[in-house]
Formats: structure tokens, C-alpha cells, sequence
């Protein structure tokens, strides 16, 4: 299928697709990279020197979890190797596959709630290494685009900037895929998933998601987020691509919640 939406396409209303209202922001931008060459690496977790030329040092770099025993289906983390976990032989998810190399928990999530919530630029910047280095380690079948799971416009206004498009440019720019930002839109806000149960999650978001009108699509793509807490979002979004012709649809999360008790 031919792709007719390029990675920065304009085009569309910015007020209702996932595109960050602050350029500023861009944890790969030019403001990023001349904060970086001024101000030595630090230790965003520790405050110590950082690791070479990140900022990160190698005794909290080795303190996050990786994801490597996890169901090859859905990346939940498993104690024990098996083909599908529990929840995908009840309820196999619309998506091929799921990659999410971290398992989401102390110290990672001091990272992301400073990108997601506090406008960093440099946790940003030691997401997106870490996320690249998982992936050179073990890299997923590659995709035609990656799509960033979007925001309602009411959410982005609010925040500024969309934080799985921040980790999806420096992935794209590496991995030379493009990013489709524009293509899927959140139609309708919906409350705050924290706290709620998956049956809860999927009631939810249903038809809260559309992919933009008279858009053409890959066969191959993979919907990039930052965390996968129990796949909702990311279940209705595949399922909203495959009824729009996408023919595979993957998940790229950097990380991956253990399963809610």
C-alpha cells in the first residue's frame, strides 16, 4: 500500500492530530543539543557523573529492569519461558507482536514521569539511547512507519507536546523509518486510565480512536508508546488500523508494566 503522508506533513489540523504544539520541546531538537554540549553529563536518578556522553551513570543504568523473559505476543513480563501468556490464549490481541525491552518500575518511571510530565528534555534524549541500544541488541521485524500512539487535542494542548512522538524521532531518524504522526487521531477524550482494570480500560476507549480520512497506509506498522500497562490503548488502536487495511500491525513500547493484581 502506498504511503501518501510524510513524517513532518503539515497538512492536517494540528488541533486534532497528535503533532507537539511546542517545537521547543523536541528531546531532539537544537535547543536539546546545545544544552548538551554546555552542561556536562549528570545523572538525571543519581546526580552523579554520567556514563560516557549520557546522562545516566552506569550504576542506574544497571538498576533498570530488563524485559527478556516476556510473552512474545503481547511482552507481558513471565516468570517462566512460555509461548503466549495467560491473558493472549484467553484474549488474543489484534496486534502481530509486541517488543517493550524495559519492565516498567523504580527507577524507570522517575524517568518518564520527567519527560511525560515535566518537559525534559534530557530524559528524553536517555530514553530514547537506552530504547535504541535494547533494540540494536535485539531488534523486532522492521516495520514501513511507526506511528506514536496520539493525544486528544485536549490533552495535548494542556501538556504541549506528545511524549510517544518524542520517542518515536529519534527511533525513526536511526532505524531510517518514517514516523506517520498525523495518520491516527484520538476522536474523544477519555478519563484517566490509572488505577482502572483492563475490562474497565477497553470499554473506555472504545471509538476513541480513527485514523485520519483518505490517508494511505503501509501494510507494516508498529504503534509506538512508552509505556503498555495492561494494552488497551494499544489493542483498540490495531484494531482501528487493521479495519483501515493495515495488514500487520506491531507494538513498540519502551516498556512494559508486570501484570495488575
Amino acid at each position: 500500500m502506498a504511503n501518501s503522508l510524510g513524517a513532518d506533513d503539515a497538512s492536517l489540523d494540528t488541533a486534532n492530530v497528535a503533532v507537539n504544539l511546542n517545537e521547543r520541546l523536541r528531546v531532539d531538537g537544537l535547543w536539546g543539543a546545545l544544552q548538551f554540549a554546555v552542561l556536562p553529563p549528570r545523572c538525571l536518578l543519581c546526580g552523579g557523573r554520567g556514563d560516557g556522553a549520557r546522562d545516566l551513570c552506569a550504576a542506574c543504568a544497571a538498576d533498570l529492569a530488563h524485559n527478556r523473559l516476556c510473552c512474545p505476543r503481547c511482552a507481558l513480563p513471565l516468570q517462566t519461558p512460555a509461548l503466549r501468556c495467560g491473558e493472549c490464549l484467553k484474549n488474543m490481541p489484534p496486534f502481530f507482536a509486541a517488543s517493550a525491552p524495559f519492565v516498567y518500575g523504580h527507577p524507570l518511571d522517575l524517568l518518564m514521569a520527567r519527560l511525560k510530565f515535566g518537559q525534559s528534555l534530557a530524559a528524553g534524549r536517555v530514553l530514547s539511547e537506552m530504547w535504541l541500544g535494547a533494540l540494536r541488541e535485539s531488534m523486532p521485524a522492521k516495520p514501513s512507519a511507526l506511528l506514536p500512539v496520539p493525544l486528544h487535542a485536549s490533552r495535548l494542548r494542556e501538556r504541549g507536546y506528545n511524549q510517544a512522538l518524542e520517542l518515536a524521532r529519534p527511533l525513526a531518524r536511526a532505524l531510517e523509518i518514517p514516523v506517520l504522526h498525523a495518520a491516527l487521531q484520538r476522536t474523544r477524550a477519555t478519563p484517566a486510565q490509572v488505577n482502572l482494570d483492563a475490562k474497565v480500560r477497553r470499554r473506555n476507549l472504545q471509538g476513541a480512536f480513527a485514523v485520519v480520512e483518505n490517508v494511505a497506509l503501509p501494510a507494516h506498522v508498529a504503534l509506538v508508546d512508552d509505556v503498555m500497562t495492561t494494552g488497551a490503548t494499544l489493542r483498540e488502536c490495531a484494531r482501528v488500523l487493521l479495519r483501515a487495511g493495515v495488514e500487520r500491525v506491531d507494538v513498540w513500547a519502551l516498556a512494559r508494566a508486570p501484570r495488575l493484581r
